[in-house]
Protein backbone atom coordinates (compact mmCIF):
# COMPACT_ATOMS: atom_id res chain seq x y z
CA UNK A 1 0.00 0.00 0.00
CA UNK A 2 1.27 3.33 -1.00
CA UNK A 3 0.26 4.75 2.68
CA UNK A 4 2.40 4.61 5.57
CA UNK A 5 1.91 4.87 9.46
CA UNK A 6 3.95 7.82 9.66
CA UNK A 7 5.05 9.48 13.36
CA UNK A 8 3.20 11.98 14.58
CA UNK A 9 4.20 15.89 13.53
CA UNK A 10 4.40 16.72 17.08
CA UNK A 11 5.07 14.89 20.12
CA UNK A 12 2.48 13.28 22.30
CA UNK A 13 2.03 16.47 25.14
CA UNK A 14 2.30 18.81 22.52
CA UNK A 15 -1.66 19.14 22.75
CA UNK A 16 -1.63 19.44 26.77
CA UNK A 17 -3.62 20.87 28.12
CA UNK A 18 -6.54 20.51 25.62
CA UNK A 19 -5.94 16.45 24.78
CA UNK A 20 -3.63 14.63 27.54
CA UNK A 21 -0.20 13.16 26.44
CA UNK A 22 -1.51 9.69 27.11
CA UNK A 23 -4.67 9.67 25.13
CA UNK A 24 -2.29 10.75 22.36
CA UNK A 25 0.00 8.26 22.62
CA UNK A 26 -2.68 5.49 22.82
CA UNK A 27 -4.51 7.02 19.99
CA UNK A 28 -1.78 6.71 17.51
CA UNK A 29 0.62 3.64 18.82
CA UNK A 30 -2.64 1.22 19.87
CA UNK A 31 -5.69 2.30 17.77
CA UNK A 32 -3.79 3.65 14.40
CA UNK A 33 -1.63 1.26 14.34
CA UNK A 34 -4.18 -1.54 14.53
CA UNK A 35 -6.32 0.19 11.71
CA UNK A 36 -3.50 0.31 9.62
CA UNK A 37 -2.02 -2.96 10.22
CA UNK A 38 -5.56 -4.77 9.91
CA UNK A 39 -5.73 -2.90 6.50
CA UNK A 40 -2.49 -4.26 4.97
CA UNK A 41 -3.34 -7.97 6.29
CA UNK A 42 -6.82 -7.96 4.58
CA UNK A 43 -4.92 -6.23 1.46
CA UNK A 44 -2.40 -9.16 1.26
CA UNK A 45 -5.54 -11.24 0.26
CA UNK A 46 -5.77 -9.07 -3.28
CA UNK A 47 -2.34 -8.02 -4.10
CA UNK A 48 -3.45 -5.89 -7.13
CA UNK A 49 -4.95 -3.63 -4.64
CA UNK A 50 -1.76 -2.96 -2.88
CA UNK A 51 -0.55 -0.55 -5.03
CA UNK A 52 -3.82 2.25 -4.53
CA UNK A 53 -3.64 4.68 -2.17
CA UNK A 54 -6.27 4.30 0.94
CA UNK A 55 -8.07 7.22 -0.90
CA UNK A 56 -8.66 5.63 -3.87
CA UNK A 57 -9.92 2.35 -1.90
CA UNK A 58 -12.43 4.35 -0.30
CA UNK A 59 -13.69 6.19 -2.88
CA UNK A 60 -14.09 2.81 -5.08
CA UNK A 61 -15.26 1.04 -1.65
CA UNK A 62 -18.18 -0.46 -4.12
CA UNK A 63 -15.70 -1.72 -5.82
CA UNK A 64 -13.90 -3.78 -3.58
CA UNK A 65 -14.06 -7.45 -3.45
CA UNK A 66 -16.45 -8.87 -1.03
CA UNK A 67 -14.28 -10.31 1.17
CA UNK A 68 -12.53 -7.82 2.47
CA UNK A 69 -14.84 -4.75 2.17
CA UNK A 70 -15.80 -4.62 5.38
CA UNK A 71 -12.33 -4.60 6.86
CA UNK A 72 -10.99 -1.89 3.82
CA UNK A 73 -14.06 0.20 5.11
CA UNK A 74 -13.62 -0.32 8.34
CA UNK A 75 -9.50 -0.84 8.63
CA UNK A 76 -9.13 1.33 6.08
CA UNK A 77 -11.52 4.52 6.91
CA UNK A 78 -9.69 4.28 10.36
CA UNK A 79 -6.21 4.95 8.85
CA UNK A 80 -7.61 7.83 6.51
CA UNK A 81 -9.49 9.55 9.27
CA UNK A 82 -6.75 9.31 11.56
CA UNK A 83 -3.87 10.42 9.10
CA UNK A 84 -5.79 13.44 8.72
CA UNK A 85 -6.56 14.00 12.13
CA UNK A 86 -3.28 14.46 13.25
CA UNK A 87 -2.19 16.74 10.31
CA UNK A 88 -5.01 19.19 11.28
CA UNK A 89 -3.96 19.86 14.77
CA UNK A 90 -0.73 21.94 16.35
CA UNK A 91 0.22 23.22 19.22
CA UNK A 92 1.40 26.50 17.34
CA UNK A 93 -1.29 29.40 18.01
CA UNK A 94 -2.83 30.30 14.60
CA UNK A 95 -6.40 31.56 13.67
CA UNK A 96 -8.56 30.96 10.78
CA UNK A 97 -7.33 33.54 7.61
CA UNK A 98 -7.47 33.09 3.85
CA UNK A 99 -10.01 31.11 1.42
CA UNK A 100 -11.17 28.90 4.35
CA UNK A 101 -12.51 31.71 6.74
CA UNK A 102 -14.31 33.26 3.55
CA UNK A 103 -16.02 30.44 2.59
CA UNK A 104 -16.98 29.01 6.27
CA UNK A 105 -18.42 32.44 6.73
CA UNK A 106 -20.08 32.49 3.15
CA UNK A 107 -21.99 28.97 3.84
CA UNK A 108 -22.14 29.45 7.89
CA UNK A 109 -22.86 32.89 8.10
CA UNK A 110 -20.10 33.11 10.62
CA UNK A 111 -17.81 31.41 11.91
CA UNK A 112 -19.10 31.37 15.09
CA UNK A 113 -22.21 29.93 13.70
CA UNK A 114 -20.26 27.26 12.00
CA UNK A 115 -18.55 26.14 15.21
CA UNK A 116 -22.00 25.96 16.94
CA UNK A 117 -22.90 23.58 14.00
CA UNK A 118 -20.13 21.70 13.96
CA UNK A 119 -20.56 20.87 17.85
CA UNK A 120 -24.20 20.27 17.45
CA UNK A 121 -23.73 17.69 14.45
CA UNK A 122 -20.69 16.25 16.57
CA UNK A 123 -22.97 15.96 19.49
CA UNK A 124 -25.61 14.19 17.09
CA UNK A 125 -24.07 11.28 16.53
CA UNK A 126 -24.83 8.69 18.72
CA UNK A 127 -22.15 5.96 19.61
CA UNK A 128 -18.71 6.06 17.88
CA UNK A 129 -17.91 8.16 14.58
CA UNK A 130 -16.55 11.30 13.22
CA UNK A 131 -17.71 15.12 12.98
CA UNK A 132 -16.91 16.78 9.23
CA UNK A 133 -16.36 20.03 7.38
CA UNK A 134 -16.18 18.20 3.79
CA UNK A 135 -16.24 19.50 0.31
CA UNK A 136 -19.08 18.17 -1.92
CA UNK A 137 -19.29 19.52 -5.33
CA UNK A 138 -17.48 22.73 -4.66
CA UNK A 139 -19.42 23.60 -1.65
CA UNK A 140 -18.59 23.20 2.32
CA UNK A 141 -21.15 20.85 4.62
CA UNK A 142 -20.77 19.79 7.81
CA UNK A 143 -21.60 16.03 8.17
CA UNK A 144 -20.89 13.20 10.53
CA UNK A 145 -20.33 9.84 10.11
CA UNK A 146 -20.48 6.48 11.87
CA UNK A 147 -17.82 4.74 12.95
CA UNK A 148 -14.77 5.02 10.79
CA UNK A 149 -16.59 5.81 7.74
CA UNK A 150 -15.13 8.64 5.63
CA UNK A 151 -16.88 11.05 3.59
CA UNK A 152 -14.61 9.69 1.17
CA UNK A 153 -17.34 7.05 0.50
CA UNK A 154 -19.66 9.37 -0.45
CA UNK A 155 -17.75 11.07 -2.95
CA UNK A 156 -16.89 14.10 -0.62
CA UNK A 157 -13.99 15.47 0.27
CA UNK A 158 -12.95 15.95 4.11
CA UNK A 159 -11.49 18.99 4.98
CA UNK A 160 -11.48 19.28 8.71
CA UNK A 161 -12.16 16.28 11.10
CA UNK A 162 -13.03 15.46 14.57
CA UNK A 163 -12.46 11.82 16.32
CA UNK A 164 -15.66 11.52 18.54
CA UNK A 165 -14.78 7.79 19.20
CA UNK A 166 -14.50 7.43 23.03
CA UNK A 167 -11.42 6.63 22.93
CA UNK A 168 -9.98 10.08 21.61
CA UNK A 169 -11.03 11.92 24.72
CA UNK A 170 -12.39 9.95 27.23
CA UNK A 171 -8.99 9.59 29.92
CA UNK A 172 -9.08 13.05 30.68
CA UNK A 173 -12.92 14.03 29.23
CA UNK A 174 -14.31 10.95 30.56
CA UNK A 175 -17.87 11.03 29.00
CA UNK A 176 -17.81 15.25 28.74
CA UNK A 177 -17.91 15.05 24.79
CA UNK A 178 -19.09 18.80 24.61
CA UNK A 179 -16.13 19.69 26.60
CA UNK A 180 -13.63 17.95 24.63
CA UNK A 181 -15.06 19.49 21.46
CA UNK A 182 -14.78 23.18 23.27
CA UNK A 183 -11.13 22.69 23.95
CA UNK A 184 -10.22 20.64 20.63
CA UNK A 185 -10.50 24.48 18.84
CA UNK A 186 -7.47 25.34 20.46
CA UNK A 187 -5.70 23.25 18.52
CA UNK A 188 -6.80 22.92 15.17
CA UNK A 189 -4.00 23.87 12.55
CA UNK A 190 -6.13 26.28 10.27
CA UNK A 191 -3.23 26.74 7.80
CA UNK A 192 -3.06 22.82 7.02
CA UNK A 193 -7.41 22.88 6.94
CA UNK A 194 -6.74 25.83 4.25
CA UNK A 195 -4.13 23.87 2.66
CA UNK A 196 -6.99 20.43 2.56
CA UNK A 197 -9.36 22.93 0.96
CA UNK A 198 -7.32 24.70 -1.75
CA UNK A 199 -6.32 20.91 -3.12
CA UNK A 200 -9.85 19.82 -2.74
CA UNK A 201 -11.10 22.75 -5.17
CA UNK A 202 -8.31 21.90 -7.64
Amino acid sequence: MKNMLHPLPYKYDALEPYIDAKTMEIHHTKHHQAYFDKLNAALEKHPELQEKSVGELLRGINNIPEDIRTAVRNHGGGHANHTLFWQIMTPKKNKIQGKIEKEIKKSFDSFDEFKIKFAETAMGRFGSGWAWLVLNNGKLEIMNTANQDSPLMEGKIPILGLDIWEHAYYLKYQNRRNEYIENWWNVVNWEKVEENFDKAGK
